[in-house]
């Protein structure tokens, strides 16, 4: 049977059911049963499979009245032995995905929030005939559902929740939280940052810390650590593996083995060459990882030439945004990257989202853990990482350029671009200076340009 590839499909038990080709990240439950760890955050960039590992950990872990196994049939999990089997369908399972809080103002995503959290409520409704609820706890379920919760109490919501299933079901949660970061990036683009990190700090807080009576583990995904944002202030139950880590490297995105599985399953083994330039070259925990979404889109048009497919997608704008006000393309560094060249740089784990403006080393670590660059070596100085940095592959080397060209029009303008080139092409050296002038003193970053004193 030909292999059916579905892009943005997110959902376990609808991936299995469709038949569509999954590739096989099932041992990921077996690493989180054996980790020790109570709160396990795994920061990774956009469009690398967050979402769907989830959506299987959740589909996996969770108490259900049908059995569903068979999902499961067929998986490495499924040979992993009894002791996993064990946990199937065991725990309730808080589950929720920040992916759409992406708000222009703070009312707006506290709004959100509450429906979000009033969605989550509805959806354990069952609790509200709990011999275990009481009557305040049983108003204070309804005031969720109805979106009538006063901030503290929205603030609670998780950790409320928590102890609630716990009481009911005798065994203690499973708590899944996607995208957690991704209303502080637009909180951080919008101006509303302080109140965004004070509300999120709390809700989050209340069901990860000290709350080991009506938690089991949580995990988290995103982009980014935001430690040093202080969202996870004195949670020293939380340990985290990014993409520098050799745990759960092969976790996300997809490895060698599995693409050349993949496209020998389409028929076109052939193009093996252009899929590693263009999608591989990610370095996470040592592997060789390729960006899963791109090459899924490649497999579902692979009688086209192949292209940015990550750059298409949303959720870049931050980088955009930064890119373009720092001068994209006049630092030395920027045109040693897209000749080919590395670069060495300090890294930061924990980026501060706040000080990604006043702190401009900081920008190399938050393209590094977005997928925008990779690590081909590392070594420590002292208590500092110093990382070998390049752009990853061919998909990404055309965004940077997509970046500069939209630099250069906003620089110049259409017709300022049209005559620069106009200028170049008749050999026009006065006009060229003129336009290369004024595009400079509107463009440069201060970043870019020497200072004297």
């Amino acid at each position: 049977m030909a292999p059916k590839f579905g892009i943005g499909i997110s959902d376990f038990r609808e991936i299995r059911e469709s038949r569509l080709t999954y590739v096989d990240k099932s041992l990921l439950i077996r690493e989180l049963i054996d980790d020790p760890s109570k709160v396990l955050l795994m920061p990774r960039p956009r469009r690398f499979g967050k979402t769907t590992n989830l959506s299987m950990l959740h589909h996996f872990f969770a108490k259900a009245e049908q059995p569903n196994w068979h999902l499961f049939e067929g998986l490495a999990i499924d040979g992993a032995g009894p002791e996993y089997r064990a946990h199937h369908q065991r725990h309730p399972v808080i589950a929720l995905t920040f992916k759409d809080l992406k708000k222009d103002d703070w009312e707006a995503c506290l709004q959100s929030t509450r429906l979000l959290v009033s969605r989550l409520y509805t959806e354990h409704d069952y609790l509200l005939g709990s011999k275990g609820i009481r009557p305040g706890e049983a108003a204070n379920f309804q005031a969720m559902m109805e979106r009538r919760a006063g901030d503290d109490l929205l603030s609670d919501a998780l950790r409320d929740l928590s102890m609630l299933m716990t009481r009911h079901h005798g065994v203690r949660p499973i708590v899944l939280l996607d995208e957690y970061d991704v209303p502080l990036h637009m909180a951080y683009q919008k101006g509303y940052y302080d109140q965004a990190v004070t509300f999120f700090r709390n809700f989050l807080s209340a069901v990860l810390k000290d709350n080991d009576a009506h938690l089991h583990k949580a995990v988290l995904t995103g982009i980014l650590r935001v430690a040093k944002d202080s969202i996870f202030t004195g949670l020293n139950n939380l340990d985290v593996y990014t993409l520098l880590d050799k745990e759960y490297a092969t976790a996300f995105g997809f490895t060698q083995k599995e693409v050349e599985g993949l496209l020998a399953a389409a028929g076109c083994l052939d193009r093996l060459a252009e899929v590693e330039a263009w999608y591989n070259g990610y370095r996470f925990g040592g592997e060789v990882i390729y960006n899963p979404w791109s090459v899924l889109s490649f497999l579902k048009r692979r009688d086209q030439p192949l292209g940015a497919y990550w750059g298409e997608t949303s959720g870049n704008d931050l980088i955009r945004e930064l890119l373009l006000e720092e001068g994209m393309g006049l630092g030395e560094e920027m045109e040693a990257l897209l000749r080919g060249e590395e670069i060495e740089k300090t890294i930061e784990p924990q980026v501060a989202l706040r000080d990604l403006r006043s702190v401009p080393s900081l920008l190399w670590s938050f393209l590094l853990m977005s997928g925008y660059l990779k690590v081909t070596s590392q070594r420590r100085v002292d208590e500092t990482t110093l990382a070998r940095l390049a752009i990853p592959n061919l998909e990404v080397k055309s965004i940077y350029k997509n970046l500069f060209l939209r630099w250069v029009e906003q620089g110049l303008g259409d017709k300022s671009r049209q005559d620069l080139l106009r200028a170049l092409l008749l050999g026009d050296a006065e006009t060229c200076a003129r336009h290369m002038h004024d595009w400079l003193i509107s463009s440069a970053s201060f970043w870019d340009t020497a200072s004297y004193q």
